[in-house]
């Protein structure tokens, strides 16, 4: 067997195992950044239980409507798709990074693209692959670090994806999305512009004693 024949085998056999486990790939590109009731932010790819009274905010994978632009591609590009799904990860002024976008873009890979550009971002995708080297790639649950043609072809050629553009011509890729959002605490009602401060609470009023009720009691 030759060296090319070992190494597509070797891709075969990873991309089996990414099938067995495209469940969890899903929630393996999902990752949580947890503010705490003491102010302490962590990361982790489950969302903490509501007893931890804590803050979450998600890498949100926009599963709605990568589904819905899904729905309208060719059959064969659909489900290849459906079961091996790309998420690039890309960061400012990388050249690699825009090699990697106009490598999918040309040869009509649908895929979800998600940007790296804030600490949270990089905490984050160092959970995700353990290092913070860009592009990053995933193809289901099989992780490609760093832009290689060749071997990201190789990737997408095992996972069934077609060699040239089948996209329609209605087909408009999604716009990059931070890979973590983090949305502001809301304001205590009092500390809002404008917000009427709330009404002091009504002290409760004893009724004098009576002959009947000489202890003032009140049911």
């Amino acid at each position: 067997m030759t060296s090319t024949a070992m190494k597509l085998t070797a891709v075969h056999a990873l991309l089996a195992l990414a099938a067995g486990l495209s469940a969890s790939a899903a929630s393996a590109q999902q990752v949580f950044r947890i503010v705490g009731p003491d102010g302490k932010v962590t990361f982790s790819d489950k969302p903490p239980p509501p007893s931890a009274n804590a803050r979450v905010t998600a890498a949100a994978t926009d599963n709605s409507t990568r589904g819905a632009a899904i729905s309208s591609l060719p059959f064969e590009l659909r489900k290849v798709a459906g079961q091996y799904p790309v998420t690039l990860f890309t960061g400012d002024n990388c050249g690699p990074c825009g090699s990697a976008r106009s490598m999918l873009t040309t040869r009509g890979v649908p895929f979800t693209e998600k940007t790296v550009t804030t600490n949270d971002d990089t905490q984050a995708l160092q959970r995700l692959s353990g290092e913070s080297v860009l592009p990053f790639m995933t193809i289901g649950s099989q992780q490609l670090k760093g832009f290689s043609d060749a071997e990201w072809t190789q990737f997408l050629d095992a996972a069934g994806y077609p060699k040239a553009s089948v996209l329609p011509a209605s087909y408009r890729q999604a716009a990059a999305t931070p890979l973590v959002t983090v949305s502001a605490s809301p304001a205590p009602a009092a500390a809002r512009v404008g917000a009427a401060a709330p009404a002091p609470a009504a002290t409760p009023v004893t009724p004098p004693p009576t002959p009947d009720n000489p202890a003032g009691i009140r049911f």
